[in-house]
């Protein structure tokens, strides 16, 4: 059994490096759904094509009861990759700064082990390779074709740099919270940058924005309130000696739930056009909404909890990370649609793996496959039996 265990864990991080040598972005992961597909084709294991990048597959289909879900998202980032890496991106200006190639790695490996036991697994399993997680609600569209259909439970994860190697944070309530986006388009009147007088100067009011919105969490906001707003952006201008017509700012915000959502928007609505006018300025807001939330169920997430520290020890539990952790998930959808937990993995082992997400110095942590695969297979039902032994030694 080791050895079949240790074939398929090396077979899964070969090909998370060959996912992460050719990325895709959201809704364009042709390559990857027909890696995907083809993998599952040769495991004999049944699947449909579902929000049309994504794949949908069954194991133990027949068996009576609703199934359990295991996600893995695929999509990768509008980012130059500098890690230097054998497997860095051979597509310029796209790369897998998230983890999403380990996350399908991790799955194609739980596959190919729940395959082997299948006639051991209590109930039917559903495996949801999804698209365009990074702000293109894919989750979402997944959920539309059907992919949850007589699925019971669902669980997913995400491999956390800032935790120490093997540590899960998985709590019963709020586990990353809500975003959303915001812009905001000012109109002044332009002319030369010697008559200011004669111009209503639209980047020193957006500049008087930028710094008033900063006041929002910590004036406007109760101290108890979970909240980040970044300005991210700021565009305007055509010449050092033009004081120009338009500007534009744009920027993030993240929050716990849909009151504090709204109640963020009114604000920002509120100071950006007051402030503005207060310049002379006109400033149009506009306000677009992206993920909720990512808040598990009580049930899902003890059980989340109590098998990986079944498997690992009572050491692993997170205490360090401040929760909820302020980036977004569109895990979120399945969560809202049925019971289901979502936890983050942590992936810092001192070698260089604690380089944040999102970063062009970023590298999936390889070494997390084959426990979070051992961890899936369990949730899946294969008792200690079908699967080899293994402990992760305490940081």
């Amino acid at each position: 059994m080791q050895n079949l265990w240790q074939e398929n864990i090396l077979f899964a991080e070969n090909l998370r490096k060959q996912l992460h040598a050719h990325p895709e972005l959201s809704w364009q992961e042709k390559n990857t759904a027909s890696l995907v597909r083809s993998q599952l084709d040769a495991l004999d294991i049944p699947w449909r094509a579902c929000a049309d990048t994504g794949t949908v597959a069954w194991l133990n289909k027949d068996a009576k009861g609703p199934a359990i879900a295991l996600r893995g998202d695929m999509d990768a980032l509008p980012i130059d990759e500098q890690t230097g890496k054998e497997w860095q991106s051979v597509n310029q200006g796209c790369m897998h700064a998230c983890g999403h190639d380990g996350h399908t790695a991790t799955l194609l490996a739980t596959a190919r082990w729940l395959k082997q036991f299948e006639a051991e697994l209590p109930q039917p399993v559903v495996l949801i390779f999804q698209p365009a997680e990074e702000g293109f609600h894919g989750a979402r569209e997944m959920i539309k074709d059907g992919a949850l259909e007589n699925v019971s439970a669902i669980y997913g994860w995400h491999n956390w740099p800032a935790l120490p190697y093997g540590t899960i944070a998985c709590p019963d309530n709020i586990v990353m919270c809500g975003n959303g986006t915001f812009s905001i388009e000012f109109k002044g009147r332009g002319g030369h940058a010697s008559q200011p007088e004669l111009c209503a100067d639209p980047l020193l009011a957006a500049s008087a924005v930028n710094v008033a919105l900063q006041q929002i969490v910590s004036r406007r906001i109760a101290p108890q309130a979970t909240a980040v707003i970044s300005v991210t952006q700021m565009n305007g201008g055509t010449a050092p000696t033009v004081i120009p017509e338009t500007a534009t700012l744009s920027g993030s915000i993240r929050v716990p739930d849909e009151a504090t959502r709204q109640l963020i928007n009114q604000h920002i609505t509120d100071v950006a056009t007051q402030t503005a006018a207060a310049y002379g300025v006109e400033c149009v807001v506009q306000h677009d909404m992206r993920y909720q939330a990512t808040i598990n169920h009580k049930d899902q997430a003890t059980n989340a909890r109590e098998v990986w520290q079944s498997l690992y020890g009572e050491q692993t539990l997170n205490h360090g990370q401040a929760l909820p952790i302020m980036a977004s998930e569109d895990f979120s959808y399945y969560l809202q649609a049925i019971p289901g937990a979502f936890a983050l993995i942590g992936s810092d082992d001192g070698e260089g793996h604690n380089v944040a997400c999102h970063s062009p110095h970023y590298d999936f942590n390889d070494r997390l496959i084959a426990d979070v695969c051992r961890w899936f297979c369990q949730l899946a039902g294969l008792t200690d039996q079908s699967l080899p032994k293994h402990s992760i030694p305490k940081q």
